[in-house]
């Protein structure tokens, strides 16, 4: 660059030079481009500002008579030239850096190794240099150290070589003796010799299933192996053919971060260590392992598996919701942790599909059966149900009604209660019981063929919280290990607040929910009378089918349901973070005990917040409204709402259908909608960039992180979702085929949100789906008796069969009459003046008739009578029948769900010939490996035989610095 040339023109042919045949000879296409290249941070932005001033110094340096020529030719002041050079320069020198990076660069950036192309990238962490961020550098430069103590190989991508041209990237490899030494401490189980049992031959009739089948190459990725705990010492034991890839790169990323974990990052405090504290801290920016490609093409390096890619072509695209899972790749890719989620989220939508076909058969028996029944025919008939004047629902602004006026809404409680009700919450309490003993045995299943079987508890100590080992002062003797372990002393009274607090802290946010719930239902009976007053007039009332739909108690019913969904989403979302701080303050000494601890909390709370409001429709509403003369009110204010004539199942099934459809529809735009904007937002400039210059860890760096706590969230919602189809299905036989239809969708959704919207996650260990195995057993427990109890009370199959078989004498098998003997009369002369309608709110044929009584549901005797108004004796036939049934279909339920959970066992037979197989083939091929290393050592000692007392296996090993203060 000339800066001392006494003319400009040079300068102006240069930029004019660099933005004509620069453009066409440097990949500069279209103005898109130019706008993508906002790579400029401060010191660039100060450099080209100097070197702006310096290339127009000598026009800026002309007095105002001798102005140079090119600001003569432009008739502009010198200062305005300046500023027009400085917009020049600054594109100049964006071009510059631009071509500069194209230059550098001799292969594609978008790769999973260094740039030898030789060493793998295990891990990435990205931080960015603050202005009074030397704190944060003196962790860096420590933690960094410290990582290479432990054998760990380091790569750094300076800040002008990314996309905003700000953020560094530490890219790190773990090598082989890493690896080993890791792999030992952890405990991983590696192949060492092949599976010589012989497969089961084919299914019959298996060809039906072909079109549901993925390619075998993505169903099995890997051969079948019988498997042993890596052990270093016996390196020649396993079955090694290559050590860059023995080790798959899930299981690398999770030997590094488990050395990220326990890392120190200061030295004055050795306490002060994990990746976790440094990202809280803002020390790093990110840290996460990568993607091994583009999930829309494969990797163009062939040394590189593509598995991101495989995923997203045979699993994660919407089209592919009829395919079966590749679970095997899942877990290689992903992770066991991950795929037990999915293998359990698939195994459940595969058993809603039984019960979504027996749930719509019971709703089109609804429909077929509609001819018989009888009772609806008798409300909409004008000479039966027209004639039954009925008691006002409300004080003052209820008037008088007839009958006739619930037709539409006791036609639709048909749908869902009848018959068949009583069959289906039968079929589901022992289809519940099918699923979960089914379950147990795909897991143990998995469980073999995962190598998890011997994962127990004890092995997960090892894995200890680095929370919990940082706050850890004290040792103690373990007695099974017989080595000394870190603990955390607590006194009993410490151990106690802490205990207090957090579940005080629980109670009171419960206590919020029902608090908040008691609001809905006094909203519900505040607005009734409006509702009522208001729909009298409303011209939807002429509209033959609206007319009839629209009424005062569908208003509140949904509203109310609205509100109460809305209330149920913000407490949910403060409470989340109420109980993961709680949780925090018990310091749990692993991630399994974390996880529970936590599961319990939140699953507590989500059971009151979800499914409280149909509690109090189910078996609350309608149950203590009193009778007219002698209403129960809530509060001494507000009237207690009744059902109407047809029950208060279908308000039931209204809120059931609001909460638990609101609640999927919600979660799916949070969970798919939101990290896809988000990423949309935050990649909007770099990924118009070409391939070579968009890195693989910026690509990655650019998506949403997930949180440890990301699976949490996963099967809560499904168990929240089981909880509303076991719970009450007995009030909507749709509820699992709408279910099911979610679960179609939402293994899709997690699957393309996992491998397109997400980095990549850590993977983990686990042998089961932990504590929501417990959960989903107590509410498959809880369902028997909820059924029971909303057949016999929020139902009228009780009451009807009791008139059946009891009252009814005429003709055996109809249900003529049934409800004029339901509804109980009351004389109006004794309403109480808070009680009684005002006129203006009774309809005009009220006026014109002699009308001395109204009607009620209830069983009571009539005015007149001895005992007028108290209960009779068909109210106590009912109630008898009601918890006679209650007992009877319990103990049926029971002792069929105890019959099979017997019958099944939870671990198939050929699994346990399987393992049984692999315990002995472990045991011969290490006796058989000693004894021949005795040998080779024998034969070596040649006439020094008597000197040796005992093998020598294993050769000095490297001296590492081993992260992992349960084995100091």
């Amino acid at each position: 660059m000339n800066r001392g040339k006494s003319s400009d023109e040079t300068l102006i042919e240069m930029n004019r030079t660099a933005w004509s045949g620069g453009e066409e000879n440097n990949g500069f296409h279209s103005g898109s481009d130019k706008e993508t290249l906002q790579l400029e941070d401060a010191e660039s932005t100060l450099s080209v500002e100097s070197e702006c001033t310096s290339a127009v110094s000598v026009c800026s340096s002309h007095s105002s008579v001798n102005v140079c020529e090119q600001c003569e030719r432009e008739q502009t002041e010198p200062q305005q030239h300046l500023t027009s050079f400085k917009g020049i320069w600054r594109k100049r020198a964006l071009f510059l850096k631009y071509r500069s990076r194209v230059d550098k660069q001799q292969q594609s950036k978008d790769s999973v190794y260094f740039r030898d192309g030789v060493r793998r990238i295990d891990f990435v962490l990205s931080y960015i240099e603050d202005k009074d961020g030397e704190r944060k550098q003196d962790r860096r430069k420590e933690f960094e150290a410290n990582l290479q103590k432990a054998g760990l190989e380091l790569e750094t991508e300076d800040k002008s070589e990314s996309e905003d041209g700000k953020t560094y990237f530490l890219k790190i490899h773990v090598p082989w003796e890493v690896l080993a030494t890791y792999a030992d401490v952890l405990k991983i189980k590696v192949p060492f010799k092949t599976n010589d049992i012989v497969e089961k031959k084919e299914v019959p009739m298996s060809w039906l299933c072909t079109p549901y089948r993925l390619p075998e190459h993505v169903m099995q990725p890997e051969p079948d192996y019988f498997t042993a705990t890596f052990d270093k010492s016996k390196i020649d034991f396993f079955l090694i053919e290559d050590k860059d890839t023995f080790f798959p790169p899930s299981t690398r990323n999770r030997i590094v971060y488990y050395i990220l974990s326990r890392c120190p990052y200061s030295k004055d405090d050795k306490d002060k260590k994990g990746i976790k504290r440094l990202l809280n801290n803002g020390t790093y920016t990110a840290a996460f392992p990568l993607h091994d490609s583009r999930y829309w093409t494969r990797s163009r390096d062939a040394n590189c598996e593509s598995e991101r890619y495989a995923l997203y072509k045979y699993w994660a695209r919407f089209s592919r919701f009829y395919k079966e899972q590749p679970l095997n790749l899942i877990r290689k890719y992903y992770g066991e942790k991950i795929g037990i989620y999915f293998a359990w989220l698939g195994f459940y939508t595969e058993m809603l599909s039984y019960a979504a076909v027996v749930g719509l058969f019971c709703f089109i028996y609804g429909l077929v059966s509609f001819d018989e029944n009888v009772w609806s025919k008798e409300i909409c008939n004008e000479t039966i149900g027209g004639q039954i004047i009925m008691c006002p629902l409300c004080d003052k602004k209820c008037g008088y009604w007839k009958l006739n006026t619930t037709c539409s809404s006791s036609w639709q409680s048909y749908l869902f209660d009848n018959t068949a009700t009583v069959f289906f919450a039968i079929f589901m309490g022992i289809w519940v019981t099918l699923f979960l003993e089914f379950w147990k045995r795909r897991q143990a299943r998995l469980e073999y063929e995962w190598d998890l079987v011997d994962m127990e508890e004890e092995q997960q100590q090892m894995q200890l919280r680095p929370e919990y080992e940082t706050k850890c002062t004290h040792r103690r003797l373990n007695r099974v290990t017989q080595e000394l372990e870190w603990v955390l002393e607590q006194s009993p009274a410490d151990k106690a607040g802490r205990f207090i607090l957090c579940w005080a802290t629980v109670v009171l946010w419960i206590s919020l929910i029902i608090a908040s719930i008691v609001g809905v239902i006094a909203y519900r009976l505040a607005v009734f009378a409006a509702f009522a007053s208001i729909m009298k007039d409303s011209p939807t009332n002429k509209m033959d089918l609206i007319g009839n739909l629209i009424t005062p108690q569908f208003a509140t019913s949904v509203t109310a349901s609205c509100i109460n969904f809305v209330i149920i989403m913000i407490l949910n979302f403060l409470y989340e973070r109420v109980a993961i701080r709680i949780t925090d303050m018990e310091v749990p000494k692993t991630h399994v005990e974390y996880e529970n601890k936590l599961t319990v909390k939140m699953f507590l709370f989500q059971f009151v917040n979800y499914y409280s409001s149909c509690f109090y429709v189910a078996f609350f509403k309608g149950k203590f409204v009193g009778y007219p003369g002698d209403y129960s009110y809530m509060f001494g204010k507000w009237r207690n709402e009744e059902c109407e004539p047809g029950g208060c199942l279908i308000e039931l099934t209204t809120q059931l259908v609001i909460v638990m459809v609101g609640k999927q529809v919600w979660g799916n735009i949070q969970e798919a909608l939101v990290p896809w904007l988000c990423n949309w937002w935050v990649s909007r400039s770099a990924r118009k960039h070409p391939e070579s210059l968009y890195s693989r860890w910026e690509q990655d760096h650019d998506l949403q992180g997930f949180s440890q706590l990301g699976l949490f969230y996963e099967y809560l919602e499904m168990v929240i979702q089981f909880g509303f189809i076991t719970l009450f299905v007995a009030s909507f036989p749709l509820a699992p085929l709408l279910a099911l239809m979610n679960n179609i969708l939402e293994v899709r959704v997690d699957a393309w949100k996992f491998t397109t919207q997400f980095r990549r996650p850590v993977a983990a260990k686990a042998h089961s789906i932990g504590a929501w195995d417990e959960i989903l057993n107590m509410i498959a427990v809880f369902s028997v008796v909820t059924n029971a109890f909303i057949v016999s009370f929020t139902s009228d199959m009780i009451p009807r069969l009791v008139y059946k078989y009891v009252y009814y004498e005429v003709n055996e098998g109809m249900m003529e009459g049934y409800i004029n003997n339901s509804l109980s009369f009351f004389n109006i002369s004794q309403f109480k003046p808070e009680n009684s309608p005002e006129d203006s709110e009774n309809p005009d044929w009220f006026f014109s008739s002699n009308i001395t009584t109204c009607r009620y549901r209830d069983y009571r005797y009539p005015p007149g009578h001895e005992k007028q108004y108290v209960h009779n004796m068909q109210f106590w036939h009912i109630l008898a029948a009601r918890l006679a049934f209650i007992i009877i279909m319990e103990h049926v339920v029971f002792v069929v769900k105890f019959f099979v959970a017997w019958l099944i066992p939870d671990v198939p037979s050929e699994v346990k010939a399987r393992i049984k197989r692999e315990r002995y083939l472990i045991q011969e091929y290490l006796h058989n490996y000693e004894l021949e290393k005795l040998k080779i050592q024998l034969s070596q000692n040649g006439s020094n035989i008597e000197q040796c007392t005992c093998p020598t296996t294993a050769a000095a090993p490297v001296k590492l610095e081993v992260l992992s203060d349960c084995l100091t």
